[in-house]
This record gives structure tokens, C-alpha cells and sequence, in this order.
């Protein structure tokens, strides 16, 4: 009799235990956030991701602890979406494209090509009702969109020359899975090929690929331009990222954390996109000082060649993003 009152006793205090701890402000241990992204620490998102974990440990005072896994070291671009959905880990940042797969097509629409004039165009849009009116497309998934990360424009690379779309004829070009990217690559004539980011420069190397689109920081970085002859500093298209949480876990920390975790990831996203512009001047200018690739840039014959090539990815993209997010940002980058 005495056991079972034990047992029953312990059952008791075991379940009530959670409920302890989380009433105790979580004083026992530090709440973890596992932060997971693909490139590496000295890219804008990576050091954005670090100054979040600064800020964030700060902010709370050492009650929340942030770890960052960069370069893929955790998880791939294909497994972190569902990983971040079944709490394996809880913040990611990975690029806009990223959402398709899940149902959110509208984010693709940010990939079309000619879209925002510069950065500053960008930086207006994405703060304002285009940013937010999409990140309601991930609420249903159970995902929650704290921020957007800049990383700038994209140059494009292969092993001759790109400088007018019928030098695009037949290469097999690297993409992220973005739809509308393997659409206007089609149009110049290539081949598109959606592959892992971490794989990307053993692709290159060995021919498996012939080229790629990214940013000069993660040209620089991942020295994708040791195995590339030729890079075109095209601006065609823009890459941002969307810093998401699992929706469940974030609803789930006490209000006071999640103002100070707020605090901190809005200071870090003022930071990051602060640097990113910059950052992309300082690895284009290494790049060309290592004299390991040919650097050119469109010039205006040139670039109305691309925008015409281009300029049918907008039609065909009504009928995979939808008529209305076009229309929002259109409306948005016209202003």
C-alpha cells in the first residue's frame, strides 16, 4: 500500500515539475535557441546571427542562451524548414525562396528580377505592409516571421564570359529553388540546377554545375570565385532572408522574454542590414584584388538585353505567385 501511495506520490511531483520550473521564471536552466543557418560567420547573416545572440543573452540577462550553427553544420537547406517545424530547432534565416515548398508561393514574387530599383527601395518595401502582409502566409504553418535580413544584389559567374543572354546558352546554372529564378534563367537559354548551398563549391569545381547567381559576400566566403574565370556584377536580382521561429515555441515564452528577444532581434536586423551594402563593396574589391576570376560589369546595352530576356518571367509568375502579391508590389516599388 505504502509503494503505490510512493509511486503515485512521485508520478505526482513528476508531472508538476514542468510546471514549477516554468513558474520559476525558468531559474533552473536557460531557455536554448537552437539558431541554424547555411552560410558562414562572416557573411551579414552570419554576423547578424551573432549579434542577435549577443543582444538576446544581454537583453535577458543570461536566461535565454542562443546557439548559432552556421555553414550548414546542423541542418541543409532542404531539412531546416521541417526541422524548424517539428522544434529540432528554433530560429532560422533562410532565403525568401524557401517558403514555396511549404504553400507560401507569394515569397518568390521578391525574386523577380529587375524588381527593386537599389537597396534603399528594398529596405522601404520590406519594412512596410509588403513585409508583413506575407509574413501572414506562414502563420498557418505554424512558422512566425520576426524580421528580414538583407544580403543584397546577385551577381552571376561560369567559366566564359556572361555579358549578353546568348552567352547563358546550354551552362548549367546553380539556383536555390527559387521557381522564378529557374524561369529567368531558362529565358537566357540555361539550365538551372537547384542544389544545397554547402555543395555548391565542390559543384563548380568539378563541373557538375557550370555557374551560379549569390552575393559578392558569399562569393568571397564560400570562394566560389577561385573556381569560377568569369563573374557578371549583374544586379538581376535582389536576396533577403526572413529570420522565422517556431510559432509554438515562441508563443510559449513568457511575455517579458519575448519583448526582450523582440528588442534584440530588431536591433540585430538594424545591424545586419546596415552592413550588408557594405559588406558586399568590401568582398567585391577583395575579389578583384585576387586576380583569381575576371570581374565585369553590365553596362547599359548590355543590361536592357537581360531585362528584355527577362521580362517575361513576370507573366508567367502571375500564374505560380498569383495576381496579388505582383499587384502589392508593384504598387510598392512604383512609389
Amino acid at each position: 500500500m505504502n509503494r503505490k501511495i510512493t509511486r503515485r506520490s512521485a508520478v505526482a511531483l513528476a508531472a508538476a515539475a514542468p510546471v514549477a520550473l516554468a513558474t520559476r521564471g525558468f531559474a533552473q536552466s536557460p531557455i536554448v535557441i537552437k539558431f541554424s543557418h547555411v552560410v558562414a560567420n562572416d557573411t551579414p547573416k552570419g554576423k547578424g546571427s551573432l549579434k542577435f545572440k549577443e543582444l538576446a543573452e544581454k537583453y535577458t540577462g543570461g536566461k535565454v542562451k542562443v546557439e548559432v550553427y552556421p555553414n550548414s553544420s546542423l541542418y541543409k537547406d532542404k531539412e531546416e524548414i521541417e526541422a524548424l517545424q517539428l522544434g529540432s530547432v528554433q530560429m532560422l534565416a533562410p532565403s525568401t525562396a524557401k517558403f514555396a515548398p511549404l504553400g507560401a508561393k507569394e515569397f518568390e514574387a521578391l525574386d523577380l528580377p529587375w524588381l527593386f530599383k537599389d537597396e534603399q527601395q528594398y529596405a522601404a518595401v520590406m519594412k512596410g505592409e509588403v513585409g508583413k502582409w506575407l509574413f501572414k502566409k506562414l502563420e498557418s504553418k505554424g512558422i512566425t516571421g520576426l524580421a528580414y535580413w538583407d544580403n543584397g544584389f546577385h551577381m552571376v559567374s561560369a567559366n566564359r564570359p556572361l555579358l549578353m543572354p546568348a552567352d547563358f546558352q546550354g551552362l548549367k546554372i546553380r539556383i536555390s529553388g527559387s521557381k522564378v529564378a529557374d524561369q529567368y534563367f531558362r529565358l537566357m537559354g540555361s539550365i538551372p540546377q537547384i542544389m544545397a548551398f554547402s555543395e555548391v563549391y565542390q559543384a563548380l569545381q568539378t563541373g557538375v554545375v557550370d555557374g551560379c547567381e549569390n552575393t559578392p559576400s558569399n562569393y568571397l566566403t564560400q570562394k566560389f570565385h577561385e573556381v569560377q574565370k568569369h563573374i557578371t556584377v549583374s544586379n538581376h536580382a535582389h536576396l533577403q532572408y526572413a529570420v522565422i521561429v517556431n510559432s509554438k515555441f515562441w508563443n510559449g515564452l513568457p511575455a517579458d522574454i519575448r519583448g526582450q528577444l523582440d528588442k534584440a532581434m530588431d536591433e540585430a536586423t538594424d545591424y545586419t542590414n546596415s552592413i550588408a551594402v557594405k559588406e558586399n563593396e568590401d568582398a567585391l574589391a577583395e575579389i578583384k584584388a585576387s586576380g583569381k576570376t575576371t570581374l565585369t560589369t553590365l553596362n547599359d546595352e548590355q543590361r536592357k538585353a537581360w531585362k528584355a530576356a527577362m521580362e517575361p518571367t513576370f507573366k508567367w509568375a502571375k500564374g505560380r505567385v498569383g495576381g496579388e502579391v505582383l499587384d502589392v508590389l508593384t504598387k510598392a516599388t512604383k512609389v
